[in-house]
């Protein structure tokens, strides 16, 4: 069914005026209705922001006005509602007039209503209000914790449900809007936003943005900092600190024909374009989508342009999350399990099928541990995930992502690749600027791609994937060949061979993580430091072999390493490579001293989302 198939029909009773007799209003209820946001801008449309604001680098301040164009004609509410989390809120004013507003009761994770008082015909509304130094989205850097050190930097986080922090909005995936922003910033240094952005720094200090897309608020963004900017071709570049921009122009070497591979497989690429900025080592993701620059971890910058893949999958959320987008986070996998198979499909094109092989192979294995780690049984290891009440970042886990990508994979082995990809841009031209959710997705694959095929259902087995737990047993597996050599690798090592002595000349990260991940849990030292010797793990710049090895490290008190880790620990604010290793340290006493004592010296390199994960693992133990 589909989520237009049921509703519920509420009677509110709203006042147009003091004087106006009351107005009874029905308004239809989406049972799949977004639980994450405050606001009822499900029953108004909200059309356009204009945001003013001025960044106070100093004070770690943002403060100015949203002005939001509306319509409240279809059900005439009295109070429009926005949501809000630690904002100071100084005055509202709807079409010229200041009201009053207020807030609602604070509810956990989702922060307070904005409630403004509006009549039928109210047009305008702006908040003048400001966002500090405690706001979840926000990054605030001294010019220590940059790569370059000599400027302090800003950026936001605003996935899933942060934007809220830093402006006043109506945050829900499903609810899109164009903006305009001007930002006024510190002398000498650049702001970018998702949006059309300038390439160097201005005299003014002030910057002028146009996004005239329809986003989601979890996509609105902004970056501050002393960054260059460096094209790759005519529609694509790199942002980087100053220190680091030639170095990030060499690794996305190709990301101009990563955007016409993408084209090429689902149709053109509607933003204009495409740009990508790599941020301060505290970044706690891999990637941000955000529309026309990328916001990248600088972990992705080896040297070797061997981690690019993370470009690909943000550059395929171009299509599947910011051109389609899930209505809900319930229904996340929408946006990545989409993205996450298409950047395979791109880097298969790229790259070859057995290179790409690798990558849905150690997919499939996290997608074993993570249902591993949650429990076979477990609620939230369905596709359509049920986080009403929860923080939706619970569902941030490799199950939207993995399972979703390979149920993907199942249907295109099961009608054919050329039929599929048919299928796909179908969808994504017919869905363009509007939201989707698993109910909606479903009717249209069995509309436009079973059409009623009860084999093809029966070899799909589509409820297992969607609506129940665990890995079904048709889920499909990539060619193992590369890999099988990596295993033999491996035995000869653990029976013996020196490390000197393996062939491993021609390996790929990809090759290498395998390697160390079907390693035994327990090492001897010799091994340890003969493997240290041969490869030099310990001083290893790529932050996912690295982050690898010294978990083992610390699995087997290879204490050599300890000095390198805790350098590691205080570069990287990534949450992926960061939680293993607290997690790994607070399991044993003395691991757990460590632990607590590393975060306590790096804890202000990290995002507040890493700060917020790290201490729920350190307060379970």
């Amino acid at each position: 069914m589909t989520k237009y198939n049921f509703f519920l029909l509420v009677i509110m009773s709203a006042f147009i005026a003091c004087n106006n007799p009351v107005k009874t209003i029905n308004i239809p209820i989406d049972p799949n209705k977004d639980a994450h946001t405050l606001s009822n801008a499900d029953s108004f449309e909200l059309k356009h922001l204009d945001l003013d604001i001025n960044v106070d680098m100093d004070n770690k301040r943002i403060s100015g006005k949203a002005v939001w164009s509306v319509d409240n004609s279809k059900y005439a509410l009295p109070k429009l509602k926005f949501d809000t989390y630690n904002l100071l809120i100084d005055s509202v004013v709807a079409d010229g007039k200041k009201v009053k507003f207020e807030f609602g009761d604070t509810i956990i994770y989702l922060g307070r209503a904005l409630a403004i008082p509006v009549t039928e015909t109210t047009k305008s509304i702006a908040v003048y209000y400001a966002a500090g130094a405690n706001a979840k989205a926000l990054q605030w850097l001294e010019p220590q914790q940059t790569h370059d050190k000599k400027f302090p930097f800003l950026y936001t986080q605003s996935e899933s449900i942060y934007a809220r922090s830093w402006l006043p909005c109506a945050d829900g995936p499903g609810i899109r809007f164009t903006y305009n922003a001007r930002v006024k910033v510190p002398h000498g240094l650049l702001a970018l936003m998702s949006a059309d952005n300038p390439e160097q720094i201005n005299d003014s200090s002030i910057y002028h943005f146009v996004m005239d897309k329809p986003v989601p608020a979890y996509l609105m963004a902004l970056a501050v900092g002393d960054i260059a900017f460096k094209s790759v071709d005519s529609r694509t570049g790199v942002y980087a600190e100053k220190g680091m921009i030639d170095k990030v122009r060499w690794e996305f070497e190709n990301i101009g024909n990563m955007v016409t591979t993408a084209e090429k497989l689902y149709g053109s690429y509607r933003w204009g374009r495409y740009d990508v900025i790599v941020l301060p080592p505290g970044f706690p993701i891999g990637g941000m989508e955000n529309p026309k620059l990328t916001f990248s971890t600088p972990t992705v910058i080896a040297g070797d342009r061997s981690l690019v893949s993370l470009i690909a999958h943000e550059l395929a959320h171009s299509w599947s999350g910011n051109l389609v987008t899930n209505a809900t986070w319930n229904d996340f996998w929408l946006n990545e399990g989409f993205t996450n198979y298409f950047e395979r499909r791109i880097t298969e094109e790229m790259m070859g099928k057995s290179y790409t092989d690798m990558l849905w192979e150690l997919g499939y294995q996290d997608l074993i541990d993570n249902v591993k780690e949650l429990g076979a049984t477990s609620r939230d290891t369905w596709l359509k995930d049920s986080l009403n009440g929860r923080d939706p970042d619970d569902g941030f886990s490799d199950i939207p992502y993995e399972k979703g990508s390979h149920f993907l994979k199942l249907i295109e082995l099961n009608v054919g690749r050329p039929k599929f990809d048919s299928f796909l841009a179908s969808y994504f031209n017919e869905h363009a600027f509007k939201t989707m959710n698993t109910e909606q997705f479903l009717s249209y694959l069995n509309t436009h791609l079973i059409k009623g095929d009860t084999a093809l259902l029966h070899k799909i087995q589509i409820n297992m994937w969607v609506y129940a737990p665990g890995i079904p047993e048709n889920c499909p597996r990539a060619d193992s060949e590369r890999f099988m050599k990596v295993n033999t690798q491996r035995i000869n090592f653990l029976k013996g061979m020196p490390a000197k002595q393996l062939a491993v000349n021609d390996w790929t990260t990809h090759e290498w993580l395998q390697f160390l991940r079907k390693m035994p849990d327990t090492l001897l030292l010799k091994q340890m430091e003969d493997l240290d010797v041969a490869f030099k793990f310990t001083q290893s710049k790529n932050a996912e072999i690295a982050d690898l090895w010294f978990l083992i490290a610390l699995k087997n008190n290879y204490t050599t390493a300890y000095p390198a880790m805790d350098t590691f620990l205080s570069s990287v604010g990534r949450r992926k490579f960061l939680e293993p290793l607290y997690g790994e340290m607070m399991k044993t006493e003395k691991g757990s001293s460590m632990a607590k004592a590393i975060f306590l010296k790096y804890r202000n390199n990290y995002h507040p989302l890493a700060q917020e994960s790290l201490l729920k693992i350190m307060n379970k133990k």
